[in-house]
């Protein structure tokens, strides 16, 4: 078995309130998820590209409060049932191939019986050319925050932060060559720390250039 099947990540993530970063390109996102059960609309949209922090915030939710969090490609009649003994339902990925009877009446359950909806998607679920005009209105008048992918300085910050809390000397020039060959995406920002802390254990060398060019190559 070599190195990258042995590090390889479970499918289920264990997403920390701690763990997420925030930065100007995500803080009123964190904030408004952040600030329930004062939430100035009850539903709301989350939108941003992959990997830029969506599930986690879903989780942070999750912590809060008695959620069902369910992709929106299994959604189905079951759910109805399911939501009545939670608080607030989790919508994840949503895109423009959902029933839109279903999600409009999930939407008047949510309304109906003061709970909480969050819906997170790639794009703004108020662009989606939804046919059905009752669900195309409640759409248009829903909260929706966006997130983008972190910046330059703010991935060398992560990076910086995660080796000092182990207490890892690191060049700058260590932290440069990661910026430009790594995805700019938390995920694999928290993948890449993960794996090289994993992997220079295992190895029993220590922190240099060439252990970083291994694990950037498993990820």
């Amino acid at each position: 078995m070599n190195d990258q099947l042995i590090l390889k990540f479970p499918s289920q993530k264990a997403y920390k309130r701690e763990d997420y970063y925030v930065s100007s390109s995500n803080q009123e996102a964190y904030d408004f998820i952040n600030s329930w059960p004062r939430w100035i609309k009850r539903i709301v949209n989350i939108f941003g590209p992959s990997g830029s922090g969506k599930s986690h915030l879903s989780f942070i939710l999750k912590n809060k409060t008695s959620c069902l969090q369910i992709n929106s490609k299994e959604l189905n009649e079951k759910v109805f049932l399911k939501f009545k003994t939670k608080e607030a339902l989790i919508i994840e990925n949503l895109n423009e191939k959902i029933s839109e009877k279903l999600l409009f009446s999930l939407w008047n359950v949510a309304l109906q019986d003061n709970k909480y909806l969050m819906i997170t998607s790639k794009k703004p679920i108020n662009s989606y050319p939804f046919k059905l005009k009752d669900l195309a209105s409640r759409v248009k008048s829903t909260l929706s925050i966006g997130i983008n992918l972190p910046s330059d300085d703010l991935i060398s910050v992560i990076i910086a932060k995660n080796f000092s809390d182990k207490q890892i000397k690191v060049e700058k020039k260590h932290i440069d060559y990661i910026i430009k060959r790594i995805d700019r995406s938390y995920e694999k920002i928290s993948q890449f720390i993960l794996t090289l802390d994993k992997y220079s254990l295992k190895k029993g060398t220590p922190f240099s250039l060439k252990l970083i060019k291994e694990v950037l190559k498993m990820i």
